[in-house]
């Protein structure tokens, strides 16, 4: 399919098979995410690709999480909250987690480091579609806790981005998607002055 299609035909998938996924599309969806664009090319992503028993790293940070942000974390909610909790990872075959791990540079502004990773992150989406995977980023706010730091021995300048569940799909159908039309949300702008509303 050409980039046109892939942009619009692409569709966050989190039903999937426990099917493996070969070694190789990984890898090709990994190295997608490297030819992102990032200012003074710092490349500030990293992945950790979690498979088999690995997605237990995963399940143990978001235990932990839930643990450390329950309002009594030695009551029976929080004991099932974890648990609950220490099973999303197993809804797909592969997860990859992606990190953004900012450079020490006097001319590298942070928040850019952010858009280069996220930017990543797209192109893993869109290359995982073009490889007839199903794929879903799910974020929240434990993947933006201290711990998941912890589990993924990352810095503390450092931050998780996101989980890239990756699969076969399970349903052959991908669902419609639906945007507002770009005039909804665009300015041209042809002479100075100021803009208005």
């Amino acid at each position: 399919m050409n980039i046109s299609e892939a942009i619009r035909t692409r569709r966050s998938i989190g039903k999937v098979t426990e099917e493996e996924i070969p070694v190789s599309k990984i890898e090709q969806i990994l190295e997608a995410g490297t030819w992102a664009p990032n200012h003074k090319m710092t490349e500030p992503w990293r992945f950790f690709v979690l498979r088999g028993e690995g997605r237990k790293v995963l399940g143990e940070a978001l235990a932990d999480v839930a643990l450390a942000t329950a309002a009594d974390p030695s009551s029976p909610e929080a004991a099932a909250a974890a648990e609950a909790a220490r099973a999303k990872p197993f809804r797909a075959p592969v997860i990859i987690t992606v990190a953004v791990t900012p450079a020490e540079h006097e001319k590298v502004i942070e928040l850019e480091e952010y858009g280069a990773v996220f930017a990543a992150i797209q192109n893993m989406l869109l290359e995982a579609h073009g490889l007839g995977l199903g794929a879903i980023w799910r974020t929240g706010a434990p993947t933006y806790h201290a711990k998941m730091n912890e589990h993924f021995g990352l810095g503390a300048k450092d931050k998780v981005l996101g989980f890239i569940y990756l699969g076969i799909p399970a349903e052959k159908q991908a669902p419609q998607g639906k945007r507002k039309p770009f005039g909804e949300l665009t300015v041209w702008v042809d002479e100075a002055g100021p803009l208005r509303k």
